[in-house]
C-alpha cells in the first residue's frame, strides 16, 4: 500500500467515526416528547 492510499484510509476512517459520533450524540441530547406522544385514537385508556 502507497502512501497516499495509506492517508486516504486513515482521512476517510477518520471522518467516518465523527460523523458517526456527532449523530450518536445528538440523538442521546434529544429531549424526550412531552406525554402523551402517541395519537390519541390508539391509546386505550383514553377512550
Amino acid at each position: 500500500m502507497n502512501t497516499s492510499a495509506l492517508i486516504m484510509m486513515i482521512t476517510t476512517e477518520v471522518i467516518v467515526t465523527l460523523v458517526t459520533g456527532y449523530f450518536f450524540l445528538r440523538v442521546l441530547k434529544t429531549p424526550p416528547k412531552p406525554e402523551p406522544d402517541s395519537y390519541i385514537d390508539n391509546d386505550d385508556d383514553e377512550r
